[in-house]
């Protein structure tokens, strides 16, 4: 088993600038941090090229045993973007799936300009959960590897297929699903649970400080807002979009 004790090892460097977008890109790589993640990963069959495990984590790690490279707790902090280093970082390679793969969901959630990793993450993590089929990133949306997007989606990545695309592609795709735009203000408002959910839809979710763009509400053929009390201004985007997952899943 291979190990690797110094934070100048040169495998340590380049795994370190996985930190980066930019490498992410060049390299079709991202980091995994910590059991749960790793462990998810690994159920759904991501691949997994490398694992850094501390001496005392080995074991809980049995299951990546050809992967795992044994290091210092120095160079884990070294590697981690986590302010309390993880047991184990892992390399993992970046999942590709395009539009064609996704042409037959029925049920998918387009995010527009989101730019908060834990937003992102949390409404990966609740599409999962509820069901959704795919989900659509449009937009200037933040990197979808960005190690806190990664982290805050607790294994839900690995459980949906996820496409980088555009509004325009999207409606292509898509001919014949409602598409359902989230708005706080409308005339032609349609409540959440009156919408037939049975037929296919795309689900528009925009950024919590612009909301979602006039283009995408011009492309909508259904309005819809969650009614919440006068007392309150809105509510969190990650919040506002579970509540839709869940009622599109009823």
């Amino acid at each position: 088993m291979q190990e690797i004790t110094s934070v100048s090892n040169s495998k340590i460097k380049e795994t370190a600038k996985l930190h980066q977008k930019k490498y992410r890109n060049e390299t079709g790589l991202f980091l995994i941090e910590g059991y749960k993640p790793i462990f998810e990963a690994y159920q759904e069959k991501a691949q997994i090229d490398t694992v850094f495990v501390t001496a005392d984590n080995i074991k809980k790690f049995e299951f990546l045993k050809d992967k795992i490279i044994v290091v210092t707790d120095a160079v884990i902090e070294k590697i981690s973007t986590t302010e309390s280093a993880p047991e184990a970082v892992a390399i993992a390679r970046q999942i590709k799936t395009n539009l064609d793969e996704i042409k037959s969901k029925n049920r998918i959630a387009l995010i527009e300009n989101i730019k908060d990793a834990g937003n992102l993450g949390t409404l990966i993590r609740s599409a999962a959960a509820f069901s959704i089929d795919a989900m659509l990133l449009c937009g200037d949306t933040i990197d979808l590897y960005n190690p806190k997007v990664v982290r805050s989606t607790v294994g839900g990545l690995f459980k949906l297929p996820i496409v980088k695309t555009t509004l325009q592609k999207a409606k292509e795709i898509f001919p014949n699903h409602n598409f359902i735009a989230t708005v706080l203000n409308h005339n032609d408002i349609v409540k959440p649970e009156k919408i037939d959910y049975s037929k296919p839809f795309v689900i528009m979710l925009g950024s919590e400080a612009e909301g979602l763009s006039k283009s995408a509400i011009e492309n909508a053929n259904i309005k819809t807002t969650i009614p919440i009390s006068k007392a309150t201004e809105s509510l969190n985007l990650s919040v506002a979009g579970s509540i839709m997952f869940y009622i599109t899943s009823k």
